[in-house]
Formats: structure tokens, C-alpha cells, sequence
């Protein structure tokens, strides 16, 4: 059991019989008549991928959730809509799909380490690394003078993703993607 007032930023409890993870707290005092401290959480259901929010009272017991956090690894794409992972601590093999697969399959190379989320046995969430480095297989012609006029272009980068480069770069190269926000870093 988990107080709510030990409720922190990345916790994950249980709420309704589903994974909850706290993405926000904040504490609101007692009225001047007393009372109990309001525990205001923002959350996310890891099996729906909703944001809720909800007010505990500080003294209100939470069930912690059967969760664990290991590392895994993309193994292939068995169709356009699901992914094979593998949890590297126990070598079992998961098929992912729907949402959960489709936010992040842009970013997957076959052998890309990940962080998965396991919840009764099943994966409910899945993890990149911050930055994962990707060929670029298309894009128009370098332009000219771009690094002085900080122009970009449309790039489809070897996973299928497609997003702005800068205009200098050509097909074949390598480059830096933020998995967070889905943009160009930097060449490799």
C-alpha cells in the first residue's frame, strides 16, 4: 500500500484494477476549518493511455501496481502494425500492436534496446532512448546557402518516418532524432 502523500513525479500505482503513472502532484493545504491536505495528482492509465486527474486526501491508501520496468529490444516488424520484442532479462518475446506500436514504430531499428513496461505479465508501455541515429533514403537536393538562411526540408528517414531537416543534408546520411518530440538533432 502506498500513502497518497508519498505520491511523487513517476511513480506507478494502481487504480481501478490499471497501471497508473503520476505525471504531476501538487498539494493543497487544509482549509482554516482543518480537514486533511488534498493530494491533486495528474496521471496516465498505461493500459488506456488516458490522462486523468484526481484529488486524494493525504491519508488515503493506494494499491501498489504489479509493474516492472525491464530492458527489452526490437526484434523485427512482423507486419506494418504489430513489432516483436524481446525482454532481455527473461528472452520472452511479445507481439505489440495497435497504439501502443504505431507511436513509436518510426524510430524502431531491428535491435534497438527499449525500456518495456510489464503489467500481469503483459507489455503496457514501451520506452525509447532519447535519441536513436537514422539514414536518411530521401529528400530533395541539397540547397544551396542553407546553412546561412536555416532553410529545411522534408526528409524519409530508412523506418519510414518523415520530418524536417535542415536543407544541406542529402539521402545516405546519417543523423540524430529526438524519439520525445519526433525532430532532427543533429549528422552523426
Amino acid at each position: 500500500m502506498i500513502l497518497a502523500s508519498d505520491l511523487k513525479r513517476g511513480l506507478i500505482f494502481q487504480l481501478d484494477g490499471a497501471p497508473c503513472l503520476v505525471l504531476d502532484i501538487s498539494l493543497q493545504s487544509p482549509t482554516a476549518r482543518g480537514g486533511n491536505t488534498l493530494v491533486k495528482t495528474k496521471y496516465r492509465n498505461l493500459l488506456t493511455g488516458q490522462v486523468l486527474s484526481k484529488a486524494f486526501k493525504s491519508g488515503d491508501k493506494l494499491d501498489e501496481a504489479d509493474f516492472a520496468r525491464n530492458k527489452g529490444q526490437y526484434l523485427y516488424a512482423a507486419s506494418a502494425s504489430e513489432g516483436v520484442f524481446m525482454n532481455l532479462e527473461t528472452y520472452d518475446q511479445f507481439e505489440i500492436s495497435g497504439d501502443l506500436f504505431d507511436d513509436i514504430k518510426g524510430y524502431l531499428t531491428d535491435g534497438l534496446e527499449v525500456t518495456l513496461g510489464i503489467f500481469n505479465e503483459q507489455v503496457v508501455s514501451i520506452e525509447l532512448p532519447l535519441t536513436v541515429e537514422l539514414t536518411v533514403t530521401e529528400t530533395a537536393p541539397s540547397i544551396k546557402n542553407a546553412t546561412a538562411t536555416a532553410q529545411t526540408k522534408e526528409a524519409i528517414l530508412e523506418t519510414g518516418l518523415s520530418l524536417q531537416v535542415p536543407g544541406y543534408l542529402e539521402s545516405g546520411e546519417r543523423i540524430k532524432v529526438d524519439t520525445r518530440e519526433g525532430r532532427f538533432i543533429s549528422r552523426c
